[in-house]
């Protein structure tokens, strides 16, 4: 008992150092990666039909813009997951910013269709490490707040979103796409200039034994927030629980496994695939939470980018599909500037509500509630084909969608334990970018071939089952800490 009152983890540092400077620094740089990663996906919506028109695209091609993106991310969100579980969070993002920022600024000079393809891929791959960021930030929170946090730091992505539509607005009419897409990498190379004072995750040092770094990063921590680290000397909460394992029978409800976990974290450096880390998902005791945290993943993003394309293309497609003129692409663009604009601001009462809900209610029913709602939105667009209704259903719709997705990137990395959390998160965010590929077909082609009713519902349909994947996640995590040992996950 003695040895133990001298001695706390990473979970007690943080505990007694609050959220403070320190946390308010961290936010601010995790906040511009997710600026960055949105200005970069928002900008797909405008950068499209410009330069359909440019190059006399069909809109087969002009869908492939948008897909080669998210296919990018879907290879960048595993590769970066598993190069921050192996080698640090910060070599993870650092990638991510160097690959983001000069593949972006590049694509802004494409001389062809081929090129500028080919770049936006690079673009998606970077994209792909933005939940390394994510995680990072969580790991320095205090359990008790980190989902009213976490919802913070999410609300960077609509201030990304409304900076990008309120760029296109200004830049597009008189300068055109090239110009947006440069201006549009700026946030990526913010992140390179500020990355030599960025500290890496003390969790990720202790689980790789590397605990004197760790302290260091915990008493910069302290200073910088004005309070004193517990007293005596930090250990890893593994290593706690071993003994406890060992030592007492009671405590082994979560902890079976633990030894397995150490042996296999002691060789995980040459995990270089990740296929270790890929065995631990699925192994039995995480396999009903990771098949249905990647059913949440995929609803949400395929019904949140298919909603933010349904935005232009039903205003587009109704006027098609009523065989009205469309007496000009300019006057057209003008609406779709404004339309996106304005949806874009049903992001903010969404991370509102996500705000009052995630630490009130848990994850597992805010969730839930939020799908089941934008269901409830979507609905009234399998019949009606009226302006004003389509604007109130996508923004609400919109406003369900952001919220649940936010809570979402909360959740993943609170059921995963330390040696797998960013792996695990960079593969979830890899299915839901499958639910991107899909979503601008969908959107796309049948709103353009006249069947907004079968697009509708199979939106439904997808949101519907996300929600019921949602009600049968294993267990609810506010207010919990972070898991450093694997905890098993097949029982509720």
């Amino acid at each position: 008992m003695e040895e133990q009152s001298a001695s706390y983890t990473v979970d007690d540092a943080l505990m007694s150092s609050g959220f403070g400077k320190f946390q308010i620094l961290i936010l601010s740089y995790a906040g511009i990666g997710l600026i960055a990663e949105a200005m970069e996906m928002m900008l797909l919506s405008f950068v499209g039909p410009s330069v359909q028109l440019e190059w006399k695209l069909t809109s087969h091609q002009e869908s492939m813009i948008t897909s080669v993106v998210f296919v990018g991310m879907l290879i960048g969100a595993y590769s970066w997951g598993v190069v921050s579980d192996n080698y640090g969070r910060r070599r993870g993002f650092l990638f991510t910013a160097i690959v983001t920022s000069g593949a972006g600024f590049l694509s802004s000079f494409a001389p062809n269709y081929l090129s500028l393809i080919s770049l936006r891929f690079l673009v998606g791959i970077g994209l792909g490490g933005g939940p390394v960021l994510g995680s990072w930030f969580l790991e320095f929170v205090p359990a008790p707040s980190r989902g009213t946090w976490m919802v913070v730091f999410s609300a960077f992505w609509t201030v990304g979103t409304i900076f990008e539509a309120s760029l296109a607005w200004m830049v597009m009419p008189k300068f055109g796409w090239r110009w947006l897409l440069a201006l549009s990498s700026i946030p990526s190379f913010l992140l390179l200039l500020f990355y030599a004072i960025t500290p890496e995750s003390p969790r990720f040092l202790c689980m790789k034994g590397r605990t004197d770094e760790a302290v260091d990063v915990l008493e910069k921590m302290a200073r910088l927030n004005n309070v004193p680290l517990p007293s005596g000397r930090l250990v890893s909460e593994k290593n706690i629980e071993l003994d406890e394992v060992s030592g007492s029978s009671e405590s082994t409800t979560l902890l079976t496994g633990a030894e397995e976990s150490d042996s296999i974290d002691k060789d995980e450096g040459s995990d270089f695939g990740g296929f270790k880390s890929v065995g631990k998902l699925l192994a039995p005791k995480m396999i009903r939470a990771t098949l249905l945290l990647w059913m949440a993943f995929f609803g949400n993003a395929f019904a949140y980018y298919g909603i933010v394309l349904l935005t232009s293309e039903l205003s587009n497609g109704n006027r098609i599909c009523a065989k009205e003129e469309v007496e000009s692409v300019h006057s057209n663009n003008a609406s779709l500037y404004k339309n996106v604009f304005i949806s874009s601001f049903a992001e903010i009462p969404g991370s509102l509500l996500s705000a009052m809900v995630v630490d009130r209610y848990g994850r597992r029913l805010s969730m839930a509630s939020m799908l089941f709602t934008s269901c409830v939105f979507l609905f009234p667009l399998v019949f009606s084909r009226a302006e004003i209704l389509t604007t109130i259903s996508l923004f609400g719709a919109r406003l369900c969608i952001a919220a649940s997705f936010t809570i979402v990137y909360i959740y993943a990395p609170e059921i995963y334990p330390t040696s797998v959390r960013t792996t695990g998160i960079g593969i979830a965010s890899s299915v839901g970018r499958i639910g991107g590929i899909l979503c601008p077909l969908v959107a796309v082609a049948l709103v353009h071939s006249c069947h907004q009713t079968t697009a509708i519902i199979l939106f439904e349909i997808v949101v519907f089952l996300s929600g019921l994947a949602v009600s049968f996640f294993p267990f609810e995590t506010k207010g919990c800490r972070l898991n450093d040992t694997e905890v098993d996950m097949s029982m509720s």
